[in-house]
């Protein structure tokens, strides 16, 4: 599924039983602390229209650079299983913030959080500690299928059922969302 990003971000009731099973069944891939900043162009601010469909990112990942533009595929309800994504890495992020103030890219907030990263199975499933926020869990698909994005989300929740995480409040905002509009934060319950 070549630059398609299936993914969820939750709140889970319960991490134990998460964490427990990760550190049983999955690979730990790294911890590692997560700065990004995004940034929107004056002319065609991605921020100004709800809910937000396009952001363009600079990530440094303990020293490791990269820039990231996501375009979220939204259903009558406005959620979202799926995105279009284009990432690549970069030599240095002082040098893209450069770029982008020269081409009059608006830095517009940033989302500082420490990640806890693993792989199971064909799924690569984050605990994220971000400043400002509650603990999050991240699940990312990152295998080839002849399913929907619909049919891969159902599966994550099913897989965070069975380990028994509780209940759990899903965002289809994101962090960055959630960080620059507080008071328009929307969660879905799932029980």
């Amino acid at each position: 599924m070549k630059n398609i990003e299936v993914e969820i971000q939750v709140n889970v009731e319960r991490i134990k039983p998460l964490q427990t099973f990760l550190d049983k069944e999955a690979k730990f891939i790294s911890e590692e602390r997560e700065i990004d900043e995004y940034y929107t162009p004056s002319h065609r601010n991605f921020a100004e229209k709800l809910p937000i469909s396009e952001w363009l990112r600079i990530r440094n990942a303990d020293g490791k650079y990269s820039i990231n533009y996501k375009h979220w595929r939204r259903d009558n309800e406005g959620k979202t299983h799926h995105c279009h994504e284009y990432e690549t890495g970069i030599d240095s992020d002082e040098q893209a913030r450069n770029i982008f103030n020269v081409l009059d890219f608006k830095p517009v907030v940033r989302v500082d959080k420490i990640r806890k990263k693993y792989h199971f199975e064909n799924y690569e499933i984050t605990i994220d500690n971000v400043v400002g926020l509650e603990e999050a869990v991240e699940i990312e698909f990152k295998g080839e299928t002849s399913k929907t994005p619909a049919q891969i989300t159902e599966e994550m929740i099913k897989l965070l059922k069975d380990i028994g995480v509780g209940k759990m409040k899903r965002s289809y905002q994101g962090y960055a969302f959630l960080l620059m509009h507080p008071e328009l934060a929307k969660f879905e319950e799932i029980s």
